[in-house]
């Protein structure tokens, strides 16, 4: 995957917009798997307030890509301002943290049954994230239970590390490939989507540029 200037002279901006969310509880690193993929730089965050929102345009698959990734927070105080940024997403990361095993059992607990009951699209490709794989020493998680959870639910599966860069760029570009594979969400994403999806943009009260790690 390569990593392109928007502002490209020449040709069109886009072939597709799609639309990407990361879920999971707040401490596992969505906001620092963000900033890594699309800045490539690593902070310890504050936790996000309400949703962040940054785009990236890529090139994958011989496509040019406008992704628009929603960060939303994990606090349960905030849980009930997320239900409308699923709407239209064609992709959506699970993050948990592999040194702390609470944030894997609320995924199936918590986030999956989100998912499910917000999701608007029927082929949305769901990806798991078993983040902070640069603490070994410490996780609590093992690969094999990611796996088994991933299979159980029909996602994608990869452990990465924000902050050592490890399968931060693939698990963006193996859900943005899936997506690519899948005609529904390629009509959705080439149409429809690229005249609205900035309208959604979430309300100042709940917006930050302040993100969570």
């Amino acid at each position: 995957m390569s990593l392109m200037d928007p502002a490209s002279s020449g040709q069109p901006e886009f072939d597709y917009l799609f639309k990407l969310l990361l879920i999971g509880d707040s401490g596992v690193g969505k906001s620092s798997l963000l900033l890594r993929f699309t800045s490539d730089s690593f902070e310890d965050l504050s936790p996000t307030i309400g949703v962040d929102f940054k785009v990236k345009i890529v090139n994958i698959g011989g496509k040019r890509l406008k992704l628009a990734i929603w960060d939303t927070a994990g606090q349960e105080r905030f849980r009930t301002l997320t239900s409308s940024y699923y709407r239209g997403a064609q992709g959506v990361i699970m993050v948990y943290d592999v040194t702390r095993r609470d944030t894997f059992t609320n995924l199936s607990d918590i986030w999956a049954k989100e998912i499910e009951l917000y999701s608007t699209n029927q082929d949305c490709i769901k990806m798991l994230v078993g983040n902070k794989v640069d603490k070994e020493g410490e996780r609590a998680v093992t690969k094999k239970e990611g796996i088994d959870f991933a299979r159980e639910c029909g996602c994608l599966f990869l452990e990465c590390s924000a902050k050592t860069r490890v399968n931060v760029e693939q698990c963006f570009e193996e859900l943005v490939l899936k997506i690519l594979e899948t005609p529904s969400l390629c009509a959705e994403g080439s149409s429809s989507l690229k005249k609205n999806i900035f309208k959604q943009k979430p309300p100042l009260s709940d917006a930050s540029t302040s993100s969570c790690c």
